[in-house]
């Protein structure tokens, strides 16, 4: 009698392209990328392609800080859930955490239960290097629970103005780098539909904005515009580039900036002239003083 073939053991979940070798699907679970028979619906896939994307940008820059410094501290600002911090976990930190001992990525977030339930999460998975904060950024810059300098400040969609304050914050703890990926931004707009170009340079610059969706828009463009001046005005690098295609998401920005003790006066120069043309002196305290 002829023996049957053995059949094919059926694929685990992390045979699925969308997996990473060695990636905890306990994790994937349990942040709801994986339903819990290790299937992914179309939305699990979007966002878990945006999350690759920025660890791919942020991953080099974390291994040169580990090896210039032998250890490397990061902060999430609008962590949320946390899934770029467990995912960066995960991927990254994980494999050298015994060796490595002076690693560490805090998680901040304002919502106490989505705190309570990244603490519960990482005791779970054994991540002994995650820390999570129920702070607001002003705070965290404050706090004595976060050593004087940290080496990489993310923010991934931190809405309106919590991109800044993270911005902010990573000046203040004197980050190596800052990465960001702007959300909605309405603080710029509002103050541009209230002059109503009043305060401008020139009137007919206000027509860059009298439509109200160019007002949305053109304030989206400016903040960023002033976010990387605010950056260069401090010594920094710059770089800005798309996170991933626009049918993923349409808060697509990305603005990475390494510390290369730039010159700062053109900067400086720069971002003052440009709040005058735009009639934002308004702003001037958010965006024009360099930090010392």
């Amino acid at each position: 009698m002829q023996k049957k073939k053995p059949q094919p053991a059926a694929s685990a979940p992390t045979a699925m392209p969308e997996i990473r070798a060695g990636q905890s699907v306990e994790l994937l679970k349990a942040l709801h990328i994986l339903t819990v028979d290790g299937k992914m619906n179309q939305d699990s896939r979007r966002k878990l392609k945006q999350v690759y994307h920025l660890v791919q940008f942020i991953e080099p820059l974390l291994a040169q800080v580990l090896a210039e410094r032998g250890g490397v501290t990061l902060v999430d600002h609008g962590a949320g859930k946390s899934y770029l911090g467990f995912i960066l976990y995960d991927l990254f930190f994980k494999a050298i955490a015994v060796q490595y001992l002076a690693n560490k990525v805090w998680g901040i977030e304002t919502r106490a239960p989505l705190v309570a339930g990244a603490i519960k999460l990482a005791e779970q998975l054994g991540f002994s290097q995650m820390a999570f904060l129920n702070e607001s950024v002003a705070d965290a810059i404050r706090t004595e629970k976060l050593p004087a300098q940290i080496d990489v400040v993310t923010a991934l969609h931190a809405c309106d103005t919590a991109t800044d304050d993270a911005l902010r914050f990573g000046l203040e703890k004197k980050a190596k780098f800052i990465v960001l990926v702007p959300c909605c931004q309405a603080e710029v707009a509002a103050h541009l539909r209230n002059e109503k170009g009043e305060t401008t340079a020139s009137k007919s610059i206000s027509e860059l904005w009298r439509h109200p969706i160019h007002t949305r828009e053109f304030g989206s463009q400016i903040t960023n515009v002033l976010r990387c001046l605010l950056l260069e005005a401090n010594g920094y690098k710059v770089t800005v580039t798309e996170l991933v295609g626009w049918e993923h998401s349409m808060k697509n920005e990305l603005i990475i900036a390494q510390f290369k003790n730039l010159p700062r006066k053109a900067a400086t120069e720069r971002l003052q002239q440009v709040l005058v043309t735009f009639g934002l002196d308004g702003m001037r305290d958010r965006f024009a003083a360099p930090v010392a």
